[in-house]
């Protein structure tokens, strides 16, 4: 992390407080922040991504106390925020009516709203100091890949966008999602906190499977980000294979110009090893893509990781950024 001057946050308060959005550090990716209760505001980061409007928004609070002004924060979601919160985790809940009530406009018009608190201490001191919610999706266009430092959203955004930069993102993937508005709690979308530790909280839960397709299309309203069919995606066209694919995947790219993800794979001849390390290969995963996704390859190859439930969050944006190895068709000679 970088020092940031006053003056910065100071200024983004500024900007937050008249309706416009900023760029701001979190421990999982930039996000694009705006206040979550002003409908004006909220459709100024859909319009700067490009964002479906059934694509909702997490909000973002600085403790347990503003969440419960916002959402019916029970007994399940307390013990969820006192155990992994501040952190990568949001938790949806049933949303607070009122006049000063998040807007229809960030949850996609459902009577829910997924909180998070983060852990970032730029990202904290400026929710204190707003003493609300921002809604702060990732600082990227709709469906490209996330940004974890400040370049990323500078590639993206140019001058468009005021920006705090506090240094590359810790952790590299976005949270976790926990809906706990049924009486079974679910996993909508997996992150750094699995479910082994979540579970060991309230008890069992559910989780959507990233290898099977309980995705929604785009024009369907969606419980939490990230559960579209295709998401986190490179430019590039980009495929995944599994390890007993690898031969195969390089015939079929053989006479294209390539870049090959791997993890801890010694077999094939690499550009990017990410190593078998998930806390590591999830830390440089958006950051190597976005690089090889500026090189002008032809095609981006990227190995399913091993299996484990340290790998689900990853498992899950790779399926989302890529088609099957079986779709890339070899080019006429």
């Amino acid at each position: 992390m970088v020092d940031v001057d006053p003056t910065q946050i100071a200024r983004a308060l500024e900007l937050l407080r008249a309706g416009d959005v900023v760029a701001i550090p979190t421990e999982t990716v930039y996000g694009l922040a705006a206040d979550a209760t002003n409908p004006d505001a909220i459709k100024r980061i859909y319009d700067l991504k490009g964002r479906p409007p059934t694509n909702p928004l997490i909000a973002h609070v600085a403790s347990i106390e503003v969440a419960e002004r916002f959402a019916h924060v029970d007994d399940r979601a307390r013990k969820i925020f006192e155990c992994f919160a501040p952190g990568p985790i949001s938790v949806v809940l049933p949303k607070r009516d009122g006049p000063k009530s998040i807007a229809p406009e960030a949850t996609a018009g459902l009577p829910s709203v997924a909180i998070r608190i983060p852990k970032h201490p730029i990202a904290l001191e400026l929710l204190k100091k707003f003493d609300g919610p921002l809604a702060a999706p990732s600082a990227n266009k709709s469906n490209h890949v996330s940004p974890t430092t400040a370049q990323h959203v500078r590639d993206e955004f140019g001058d468009r966008v005021f920006i705090i930069d506090g240094g590359p993102c810790s952790i590299g993937i976005e949270s976790t999602v926990l809906d706990l508005t049924t009486s079974r709690a679910r996993i909508l979308r997996p992150g750094h906190v699995m479910r082994e530790l979540i579970e060991s909280t309230i008890g069992d839960v559910d989780t959507v499977d990233p290898s099977t397709d309980e995705s929604i299309d785009q024009d369907q309203p969606a419980l939490s980000p990230g559960m579209q069919k295709k998401h986190y995606a490179p430019t590039t066209p980009a495929y995944r294979f599994d390890r007993s694919q690898s031969e195969d995947a390089l015939k079929k790219s053989e006479r294209q110009s390539r870049a090959v993800i791997v993890f801890g794979n010694e077999t094939i001849e690499t550009n990017f090893d990410l190593t078998e390390d998930p806390t590591h290969a999830a830390h440089h995963f958006y950051d190597t893509l976005r690089r090889i996704d500026g090189e002008h390859f032809e095609v981006i190859l990227i190995e399913i990781p091993p299996e484990g439930s340290e790998w689900l969050g990853l498992h899950d944006r790779i399926r989302r950024a890529t088609q099957p190895i079986d779709a890339l068709k070899s080019p006429a000679r």
